[in-house]
């Protein structure tokens, strides 16, 4: 990865989709996702041992991955920017506020209104372009925060042409993959009904997507204009996810020329957890691989070696048995700590401590 100025930049976003039951385990119940974007930031800026504006939300299992990414964070000293794109609640953090609501339900057809992408689109360019001015060796980690996410990645990558049943990761034990397709087919047939068979990626973004898709959309194009891609040196951009980074990977290709797609895929790398990687009910590299396909560019998928089962918090060792798995960027941030040289046994060490005090605060 580049060797220049990094950049942690986390993302904010909420649908509506979060609140159909049994869609997300980010926060137990629909009303405690709501808070989950809000309390998940506040973590990362905090940290564990100072009292959150908002409380975390109880999740069926495990602690939030937030937690990871800021033991990391504070280890390697990435300046870290907090983006509301469209949460259900702002953040009680220092961040940017683009006064813009949640997306409705995917199901509906009409997640964003066109103004309202148009928007998160023009801000996240100015971003990213800012980023590559000032910063053109460097790299930037983008996470993001959006229960629902992976709901809204699979009814993108389906709605831009790819077959992705069975593949598409989420935050429960197992990807609640029925209920999602049902989902989709709901809101694309709504689509079909509005702009015909044949959709427009901006289209299928605003018809089916989240804030945070919107707003990372542009964020690559700003940092990564089409024009610049064969030039050296060039920012690179690190995708701190599995399927919603994915989805927003196929966004991206979607909207360039061919010549252009394989130096952009060149410039992007996804990181995620191994447990992600490992896990049952999804297959990313597949999902990659179908990508690849469809687009002719092939994206770089990387996850990390960092696993929880010598830890002494239950709400560690739950990962290893399917829950949480990612989110907040925990993935990359655990990538990034292994190529600077630190060891996973190590993190796992300083997450143990950081969840004890989190859990006795």
């Amino acid at each position: 990865m580049a060797a220049g100025h990094s950049q942690l930049l986390l993302l904010l976003g909420g649908t509506e989709t979060a609140a159909v039951p049994g869609i997300s385990a980010a926060g137990a119940t629909a009303d405690s996702r709501r808070f989950t974007a809000a309390a998940d930031a506040e973590l990362l800026w905090l940290g564990p041992d100072q009292p959150l504006p908002h409380r975390l939300p109880p999740l069926p299992a495990g602690v939030t991955p937030a937690l990871i990414s800021w033991v990391v964070q504070q280890q390697l000293r990435l300046p870290l920017l907090i983006v509301d794109a469209g949460a259900a609640l702002p953040p009680a953090v220092p961040h940017l506020q683009l006064g813009l609501p949640p997306s409705r339900c995917l199901s509906s057809a009409v997640a964003m209104e066109a103004q309202h992408l148009q928007r998160r689109l023009q801000r996240g360019r100015q971003l990213g372009a800012g980023f590559r001015r000032r910063h053109p060796s460097g790299l930037l980690v983008l996470a993001e925060c959006v229960p629902g996410g992976t709901s809204t990645a699979e009814a993108v990558l389906t709605g831009l042409g790819l077959d992705v049943s069975g593949v598409v990761s989420g935050s429960l034990r197992q990807p609640p993959h029925r209920l999602r397709q049902g989902l989709v087919q709901q809101g694309l047939r709504g689509l079909a009904a509005r702009h015909g068979s044949e959709l427009e990626p901006l289209q299928v973004l605003a018809g089916l997507g989240d804030p945070f898709q919107a707003f990372a959309l542009g964020v690559l194009q700003g940092a990564l204009p089409p024009e610049g891609l064969d030039l050296a040196p060039g920012p690179q951009v690190l995708l701190a996810g599995g399927s919603q980074m994915l989805a927003l990977q196929a966004l991206h290709l979607a909207l360039l020329a061919p010549r252009q797609r394989g130096a952009a895929a060149g410039r992007v790398v996804v990181a995620t957890t191994g447990w992600l990687m490992g896990e049952s009910g999804s297959n990313l590299a597949e999902l990659v691989r179908r990508i690849a396909e469809r687009w002719g560019a092939t994206p770089q998928l990387a996850h990390a070696a960092l696993d929880f089962a010598g830890c002494q918090q239950q709400a560690l060792r739950d990962y290893e048995e399917g829950y949480v798995k990612e989110g907040v960027g925990a993935g990359a941030m655990a990538w990034l700590w292994e190529l600077s040289g630190r060891s996973p046994l190590h993190l796992a060490a300083a997450c143990d401590a950081a969840c004890a005090r989190l859990l006795a605060a």
